[in-house]
């Protein structure tokens, strides 16, 4: 249904999400995950920026169809994210980074395993 090259930033967006979750998991909540500045914030943060660069890189190969399976409060939210994580870094609202990470995460997963199921 759609092309293998769109399918593997469907597939990327899957993996920084499971690596997201693994290091939540790993410091037992987002909060803790968020306040070890070195490792876990920095890890996250650079996550996040990569489905925000996975997602441009979808709209700017014209993949519209596929991108209709998210919601769009979440393409263009991980955008305006991915900015303020490159242009301020140090500013970086950790609120919204973990209001991201506990209620859009899991939305923006469940359209990416429904995407890879339709495609198998």
């Amino acid at each position: 249904m759609f092309n293998e090259k769109a399918l593997d930033r469907v597939r990327a967006i899957e993996k920084k999400i499971a690596f997201i979750n693994a290091i939540v998991s790993e410091k037992s909540s987002v909060i803790k995950a968020l306040e070890d500045e070195q490792n876990s914030r920095a890890s996250i943060l650079m996550h996040l920026t990569s489905i925000a660069e996975q997602f441009d890189k979808l709209l700017h190969n014209g993949e519209l169809e596929l991108l209709s399976y998210f919601e769009k409060e979440d393409i263009k939210g991980s955008y305006e994210l991915r900015n303020f994580i490159a242009h301020d870094y140090e500013g970086v609202d950790l609120y919204i980074v973990e209001d991201v990470i506990n209620e859009r995460l899991e939305i923006i997963q469940n359209s990416v395993k429904k995407i890879l199921e339709m495609n198998k």
